[in-house]
C-alpha cells in the first residue's frame, strides 16, 4: 500500500507542467532560472528565482528545526525530540567536526560545519517534496514539483566560497601571512618548484571547484533522472510505459531522499572542515 501511495504521489505530483504536453517533454527546462521578483542594483542581480525561493523556505526550516530540536528543555529521560537533537549534535561533532579541525578551532568552527550540514540536508530534501512552486500552471492552477536549490551550480558554488573563504582567512591568522603561503611549497629540487608552487596554487582553487561541482552533479543527476523516467510516457505517447517508469523513478526517488541527500551534506560539510583544520595546521 506504501509503495502504491509513494508511486501514484510521485505520479501525480512531480510531473511538471510540460510533461502534460504530450511528445514535447523535457527534464532540462525544469532547472531554468526566470526572475519571479525583479531587483537589480546596479550590475547587481538580486532578483527572486526558483532557487532563492527554495533557498529562503530551507533557511527558515532549518532554523525551525534548530530551535525545535536543540533549544529544548534537557531532560533526565529524553524524548524522541530530544534523543534525535542529541544524535544530530553528536554526529557533526564526532563525525565532522572533530575529523577534520583541530582541537582549539572546534570551538570556533563547529557552529560553521554543523550548520553547513544541516542546512544543506534540509534544502536537499524539500528539494523531493512535490512544492507548487514550479512557477507554471495548469488551466489556471500551480502545477507541483520537485526542485532542488543545490541543483543550480550558482548556489552550491556560493557555498563552497565561504568554505573558500573562511579556508584562507583562518591559515593567515593563525599563522600569519608568510608561513602560511609558505606552507604551499612542498620540500623539492629547487629546479621543480617553478612545475610544483603552480599545481599547489590551481589545487587550492579546484577545491572550490570539487565542493561545489560534486553536490551540484549529485543532485541534478538524481533530479534529472526521476524527471526523464516519468516523461517517457509522454515523451512516447505510451501510458503502459507507467508500469516500468513509474517504479523506477519511485526507485531513484527513494534512493535520493533517503541515502544521497544525507551523504552529500556530510561530505560538503566534513570536507569544509577538513580544509579549514589543514589551514590552521598546515603538514609542511
Amino acid at each position: 500500500m506504501k509503495r502504491l501511495l509513494a508511486s501514484a504521489t510521485l505520479l501525480a505530483l512531480a510531473l511538471p507542467a510540460p510533461a502534460f504536453a504530450r511528445g514535447t517533454f523535457d527534464p532540462t527546462t525544469e532547472f531554468e532560472q526566470h526572475e519571479w521578483v525583479s531587483i537589480h542594483l546596479g550590475g547587481l542581480n538580486l532578483s527572486i528565482t526558483k532557487a532563492v525561493a527554495y533557498l529562503m523556505i530551507g533557511t527558515v526550516l532549518t532554523i525551525l528545526l534548530g530551535l525545535v530540536l536543540m533549544r529544548a528543555r534537557l531532560a533526565l529521560l529524553p524524548d524522541r525530540r530530544q534523543t534525535l537533537g542529541e544524535a544530530i549534535y553528536e554526529v557533526t561533532q564526532t563525525a565532522i567536526a572533530e575529523q577534520g579541525l583541530p582541537a582549539k578551532a572546534i570551538g570556533r568552527w563547529f557552529p560553521y560545519v554543523a550548520t553547513l550540514a544541516l542546512f544543506i540536508w534540509v534544502v536537499n530534501v524539500i528539494g523531493f517534496i512535490p512544492l507548487p512552486l514550479t512557477g507554471e500552471t495548469w488551466h489556471g492552477v500551480p502545477t507541483w514539483g520537485i526542485y532542488a536549490a543545490t541543483s543550480s551550480l550558482s548556489v552550491t558554488l556560493a557555498l563552497a566560497l565561504l568554505t573558500f573563504v573562511f579556508t584562507h582567512f583562518e591559515g593567515i591568522r593563525w599563522n600569519g601571512p608568510v608561513r602560511y603561503f609558505k606552507s604551499w611549497i612542498p620540500e623539492a629540487p629547487t629546479a621543480l618548484l617553478f612545475l610544483i608552487v603552480p599545481l599547489e596554487i590551481l589545487g587550492q582553487f579546484m577545491r572550490l571547484i570539487s565542493l561545489s561541482v560534486r553536490l551540484f552533479a549529485n543532485m541534478l543527476a538524481g533530479h534529472i533522472l526521476i524527471l526523464t523516467f516519468i516523461g517517457l510516457m509522454f515523451i512516447l505517447e505510451s501510458v503502459v510505459l507507467a508500469v516500468v517508469t513509474v517504479p523506477v523513478a519511485t526507485a531513484f526517488y527513494l534512493f535520493e531522499v533517503l541515502i544521497v541527500v544525507t551523504i552529500q551534506a556530510f561530505i560538503f560539510a566534513a570536507l569544509s572542515a577538513i580544509y579549514i583544520g589543514s589551514a590552521i595546521e598546515p603538514e609542511h
